[in-house]
């Protein structure tokens, strides 16, 4: 798929979740097959003990919590990349208080829209909310303290630039905190197709390590994983690929399909 087809797909799928009428919990985030129905929780995490959390923002289409490693303080803008309905720009947002500020950026009108709701219901006035592109962002250099971004920037084409748009954006003494979907190992080509079938994140995940390089080619520094969980496949959905003894290097994590948590700094 090329990155144009990619991208539109993207955006139709997740304009269709955030205009369903009840809550999307349970569907997927991945763009290649409609997965809605199948156990999302493979991926997503509770938010509910997390100050500033608002039910109504909470589409479970996340793979972590990465506030919870940003470093954010009062008084900080902090980006939030794909923000969805809000739900990380409102947690932010408990983080930085008053004296701060939350943007989020989305390029699905439907999600930017639904966020604006949420925000004026809330009353918040330090939360913005603006359609854009990921790959180029409408900001100036030098912009926030902190990016955070969860479950989506599997689904951007080019990484690298993701990654250079985000070094390009943050103030000189700033991090980045993301929660995202990688892969360890090489998985058959059929089985990974499967796996994007069962959880759709999967879709545009890159191996563990090109993901980190990614980001040091960036010129991040301080890379540091804070959290790795594997997700997973269904037995009955291996064994149509695996023998035993790769069943056995799966179950040890040796390959498979992981959620991780990377924070990192623009300087030393």
């Amino acid at each position: 798929m090329s990155e144009k087809d990619l991208k539109s797909v993207v955006k139709e799928k997740y304009g269709q979740i955030a205009l369903q009428v009840e809550s999307s919990q349970g569907c997927c985030c991945g763009p290649v097959s409609d997965c809605c129905g199948l156990d999302y929780t493979n991926f997503s995490e509770n938010y509910e003990s997390q100050q500033g959390y608002n039910k109504d923002a909470d589409l479970g289409l996340g793979c972590g919590i990465p506030t919870e490693f940003a470093g954010i303080q009062p008084g900080h803008h902090v980006l939030d990349l794909g923000s969805g309905a809000g739900n990380d720009c409102f947690v932010a947002r408990a983080l930085v208080g008053e004296t701060g500020q939350v943007t989020g950026i989305d390029f699905t009108d439907a999600m930017v829209e639904k966020a604006i709701s949420n925000a004026g219901k809330l009353g918040f006035t330090n939360v913005q909310f603006v359609k854009g592109d990921i790959e180029h962002m409408p900001f100036d250099d030098n912009q926030f303290d902190v990016v955070i971004s969860n479950c989506v920037l599997n689904l951007v084409p080019d990484k690298g630039k993701a990654f250079s748009e985000i070094f390009r954006v943050l103030k000189s003494e700033g991090q980045f905190c993301v929660s995202d979907v990688v892969v360890k190992g090489e998985m058959p080509e059929k089985l990974r197709a499967d796996a994007e079938m069962y959880a759709g994140c999967v879709s545009g995940a890159l191996q563990m390590e090109d993901y980190l390089a990614a980001a040091k080619n960036a010129g991040f520094k301080n890379l540091a994983v804070h959290k790795e969980r594997k997700i997973d496949i269904p037995e009955s959905i291996l064994r149509q690929y695996l023998d035993d003894d790769k069943l056995t290097d799966a179950a040890f994590g040796k390959f498979g399909i992981f959620s991780i948590t990377l924070s990192a700094t623009k300087k030393h």
